[in-house]
């Protein structure tokens, strides 16, 4: 599969950014790992600012989290909660584990980007909790507060799981 070279550059930037921090990691070392000559400021075509490609990459990280979604309305319905449940802890595993450079840039970026820091929180961590236990309620037929519940400490023990 051929890779554009503005995914490449995001590819690359969030591992960088996950593994060195944002302000470690510079648009030279970008161009570097994305193939690109070195300084030349070809970045720039794909990316106004590298402050660009951290929120084009958050948002794309973001955007696969929607797929988690989809999986779990495909599996409504086939008959058996328990494997509904045990498949979709896998795929969530799966999805936290190539979300690693995401969660670490989260973490990292806490201090000083707290706007989009709070931007993905939510997105990642609200929206899946809410969808979950809004599926959780309906599939299970649970009342609000008990799927909420299962929701969380089953997510905290994703989280805790794929850390």
């Amino acid at each position: 599969m051929v890779t554009s070279t503005r995914e490449r550059i995001l590819d690359v930037a969030m591992e960088l950014f996950g593994q060195q921090g944002f302000k470690a990691t510079s648009v030279v070392q970008i161009e570097k790992a994305a193939g690109l000559a070195q300084g030349s400021g070809a970045i720039y075509h794909h990316f106004p600012s590298k402050q660009a490609v951290l929120e084009a990459g958050i948002e794309r990280h973001l955007g696969r989290l929607h797929a988690l979604r989809d999986i779990q309305r495909i599996l409504t319905g086939l008959g058996d909660l328990r494997a509904e449940l045990t498949v979709l802890g896998r795929y969530a595993l799966a999805e936290l584990d190539s979300e690693a450079d995401l969660l670490r840039i989260v973490v990292a970026e806490a201090r000083t980007q707290p706007e989009l820091v709070n931007t993905a929180v939510n997105q990642l961590i609200g929206a899946t909790y809410t969808g979950f236990a809004g599926w959780l309620g309906e599939r299970a037929q649970l009342p609000p507060e008990r799927a909420g519940a299962i929701a969380a400490v089953a997510l905290g023990a994703l989280l805790v799981l794929s850390g």
